[in-house]
């Protein structure tokens, strides 16, 4: 398979009033050709940071790319100008952003919005945008798209919106798409509906999905892999079967665990005890261990290496680490 996009110690920091944020810190991951790759965490752990990187949307200032490299097709795009990366949004790479009421101007009608993108990037007339336009609309679900064309968002549904959304990602046809927590506002039906819509583009087009969220549930429907992140960091990756049947680091069992089980009868959902840390001075070393019930003295001093467990999980814990064997003070793990 072609690797399609590949990040490598990605560093994105935002200065405030308080001192620098370091929001992302040190990422790698890569994307292969028709895959779906989920990032998944909790809030404020950088997965958007992440895919606006990617897409060169971080506003500057207060953020910038302050170390590492966005490779897509071969080519690092952290250095190019505004001007050469108009040319790779929407044509190239697109995005679905959490909103789909915010990503729609209330002031124009939705075909205006639809076409926008194929005028701007492809030299074909009116007619023709109009005639992608309502091709796009059929593929993404929407009835009678002669006579919504003509209509304004308020006019549509939260989950009629949605797909609109997912429509003017695709309609310049890219090779990746970023789907930024693209079912939150949903309810389960639409939420349903919408993933189903995922897999038969991916299907019919072949285009590559960054899906960016922390539901589970919808990562268990459409991932090939998962990447967990923590804290600016991704501390495990591997395919969906992997983490949600041998998840190894304690966060993602952490996350797993505290997700609602019909097989399980429990009267009580089992949090993660504790907070993300300060990333304004992230920790040294593992930033789980203050919140780690098998933290040892060496977590909070020196970040792990990735251990590679198999071709496709990888994980950064010390508890599968081959030199964790011979500290001295693995004994001393909390409890």
């Amino acid at each position: 398979m072609e690797k399609i996009l590949e990040v490598k110690d990605l560093e994105v920091t935002f200065k405030t009033y308080g001192g620098e944020v370091k929001a992302v810190r040190g990422v790698d991951f890569h994307l292969m050709k028709g895959e779906t790759l989920a990032i998944v965490g909790e809030s404020g752990c950088g997965k958007s940071v992440t895919s606006n990187s990617i897409m060169r949307l971080i506003p500057s200032p207060p953020g910038k790319i302050a170390n590492g490299s966005i490779v897509y097709k071969g080519r690092d795009i952290t250095n190019l100008s505004d001007k050469e990366m108009r040319k790779i949004r929407g044509v190239d790479i697109s995005m679905i952003f959490q909103d789909p009421m915010t990503a729609l101007n209330p002031t124009l009608t939705i075909g205006d919005q639809l076409t926008e993108g194929l005028k701007q990037h492809q030299n074909i007339t009116s007619g023709e945008a109009k005639k992608q336009a309502l091709e796009m609309m059929k593929l993404v679900g929407i009835p009678n798209p002669d006579e919504r064309l003509k209509q304004y968002p308020h006019q549509f549904s939260g989950g009629m919106r949605q797909r609109m959304v997912i429509a003017m990602a695709l309609i310049c046809d890219p090779d990746l798409l970023i789907a930024d927590e693209p079912t939150t506002a949903l309810d389960v039906t639409i939420q349903a509906q919408i993933l189903d819509l995922f897999g038969k583009i991916q299907e019919r087009t072949g285009v590559s999905i960054i899906l960016i969220t922390h539901d589970l549930g919808v990562v268990a429907k459409i991932a090939d892999r998962i990447a967990v992140m923590y804290a600016g960091k991704i501390i495990e990756v591997g395919s969906k079967r992997e983490i949600f049947y041998d998840p190894k680091h304690p966060y993602t069992q952490g996350l797993l665990n505290s997700v609602p089980r019909l097989d399980i009868e429990e009267d009580n959902l089992i949090p993660i005890d504790g907070t993300p840390p300060d990333l304004f001075s992230p920790p040294q070393g593992c930033p789980f261990t203050a919140r780690c019930p098998f933290a040892m003295e060496v977590c909070d001093k020196v970040y792990p290496a990735p251990s590679k467990l198999s071709s496709t999980h990888k994980v950064g814990c010390w508890l599968q680490d081959e030199r964790a064997k011979h500290v001295s003070n693995i004994a001393g793990a909390r409890q």
